[in-house]
């Protein structure tokens, strides 16, 4: 039976449905990328160590999920078999198809398909068969939008369009937006965005506005081709922001390889209080002579002005030109900005590379270039990381914490600000095993400062064993070695040439895990889990 409620009751019964529930909207749950949804109250070490946390549901999907899962609570779902209202998890594949599951059943609400894929586009390995929707979309609650980017298959050749769908139905609110961009080289002449050698990885951002999409290339197969973009569109019409951000804007260099890709492992490009927009490019020139700061900014964390018009600051390595010559891409993982801290400077960042150094820098000043020196606030070492950086206060001290997951290591580091700020490493995890590229993701939990818990994915090890593993640990453990709380398959991953740069999410008394070809939710279990799949 359909129960229609008017406008007016339907918005109060809605937020009675969302009192005390979380919403995650946007990649590493804000734009801070810090990863942290400090309103947990379900979820305790004691519960997850417990015998009766696991998992609830297994929902079976098309494709390879790269893309982080979104969390909405009563959402009123307006099309399709199941309308009314459900908390809702959406999930996107690399066939072009986003989800609407709900999130306490695993029933499929509604599914669309976007497109055709590309299929191994330059022949580069380096993800599934298909590439799709590569890409974490972004939620904009007062809108009820979801902004997606699905890389398709054109009779004229691949094509990038941005989407602006209705939560409740997942149709087109606004015509797709095909991505089309050109950019002034230092010679005058003019460098055209194409999607054919474009890779589009790192989570949108909604800031300002406007949406944000970072590019980068495909396995640097065509590095005369390909450059690193940063692209926005304002999120009401998708008309694109006037001005746009080429990170190698050279016209010639000895040994045509320019680059300077934003990719970062599928991490997403940040945004301060201000809507400043930060991201952390990879390689370029192999001769690692052709740096300047200006014209090419590779090896980088570098900060935007929000119309995109501006580089406001930026920190390169002084070991930037070997980075360049070793393929040692600082944009392996992505920056974390942190939130304001006591001291003269409130405002701190973190990133960290394939070199497996972790910078600590100040967020408003970044610290330029040196050849002899890096102008930062402090440097640690964690481990290669194709990964990035979380952040949870600590309810004992106060303090920040800093998760590393460099390596096959969680480390936990407090911030500490006085006489300057720095980071003290205080704990470790086990090793969490797993394969592929160092370092993976995680993600934290908490009841305001409270019952904080680390919840991280594992890599599969090889194709024989392609398991990822969700893992729990206790930061909160005595001594130096956290406690693991939980450890259960959570999927597999067959593609072992592709990472698996998956993020676990946490949200109102549940885990949320997307693979291949599986979403996967954990929380407390009733008397018998339930398994659906899609029709």
């Amino acid at each position: 039976m359909r129960i229609f409620i008017p406008g007016l009751l339907l918005a109060v019964f809605l937020g009675a449905v969302c009192a005390g529930q979380v919403a995650v909207t946007t990649y590493h749950f804000d734009n801070r990328r810090t990863g942290w949804n400090s309103q947990e109250t379900v979820l305790t070490p004691a519960v997850v160590s417990g015998t009766t946390f696991g998992l609830l549901a297994s929902v079976v999907l098309d494709d390879q999920v790269d893309a982080q899962p979104l969390v909405v609570p009563g959402v009123a779902i307006t099309a399709g078999l199941h309308p009314g209202l459900h908390d809702v998890a959406y999930v996107v594949t690399e066939s072009n198809s986003v989800y609407a599951i709900d999130a306490k059943s695993g029933l499929v609400l509604l599914q669309v398909n976007l497109g055709a894929p590309m299929r191994y586009p330059l022949g580069c390995q380096n993800n599934g068969p298909n590439v799709g929707i590569n890409s974490t979309p972004v939620i904009d609650l007062p809108s009820k939008t979801l902004y997606v980017m699905a890389y398709t298959k054109d009779s004229t050749g691949p094509a990038y369009r941005l989407h602006a769908l209705d939560l409740g139905s997942l149709t087109d609110k606004l015509t797709p937006r095909v991505v089309q961009e050109s950019h002034t080289l230092t010679d005058g002449t003019k460098f055209n965005f194409s999607a054919t050698y474009e890779r589009q990885r790192p989570a949108l951002l909604l800031a300002n506005g406007n949406v944000y999409a970072g590019f980068g290339s495909f396995c640097d197969l065509q590095p005369s081709l390909s450059r690193g973009w940063l692209v926005g569109w304002n999120g009401s019409t998708l008309i694109p922001v006037p001005a746009k951000q080429l990170l190698n804007t050279q016209a010639k260099d000895d040994d045509d390889y320019f680059l300077a890709s934003i990719w970062m492992a599928g991490f997403g490009p940040a945004a301060d209080a201000a809507g400043n927009v930060f991201v952390v490019t990879g390689n370029s020139d192999r001769s690692g002579t052709n740096y300047d700061g200006v014209t090419s900014l590779q090896e980088s964390v570098v900060k935007f002005s929000p119309n995109l018009t501006q580089t406001l600051s930026l920190f390169t390595p002084s070991n930037q030109a070997a980075l360049d010559q070793g393929d040692k891409d600082f944009g392996s993982g992505g920056v974390t900005l942190l939130p304001d801290q006591p001291g003269s400077i409130p405002h701190l960042a973190v990133a960290a590379g394939k070199s497996g150094t972790m910078y600590l820098m100040n967020a408003d000043s970044l610290g330029g270039f040196s050849t002899t020196k890096d102008n930062v606030l402090g440097t640690y070492g964690i481990g290669q990381c194709w990964c990035g950086q979380s952040y949870f206060q600590d309810p004992v001290d106060g303090m920040g914490r800093v998760v590393s997951s460099g390596g096959r290591v969680v480390g936990v580091w407090k911030v500490t600000t006085l006489p300057a700020p720095a980071l003290v490493h205080v704990k470790s995890s086990p090793n969490i095993g797993g394969g592929q590229d160092p370092g993976f993701f995680t993600s934290i939990s908490s009841n305001g400062t409270a019952s904080p818990i680390i919840w991280a994915l594992s890599r599969p090890a090889s194709a024989q064993a392609a398991g990822i593993r969700l893992i729990a640990f206790d930061p909160e453990s005595p001594g130096t070695v956290m406690k693991q709380l939980y450890s259960a398959q959570a999927g597999t991953w067959p593609t072992i040439n592709a990472d698996a740069n998956l993020v676990p999410v946490v949200a109102n008394g549940e885990v949320f895990v997307a693979s291949y070809k599986v979403l996967k939710i954990f929380g407390v279990k009733p008397a018998a889990s339930l398994t659906t799949s899609a029709p």
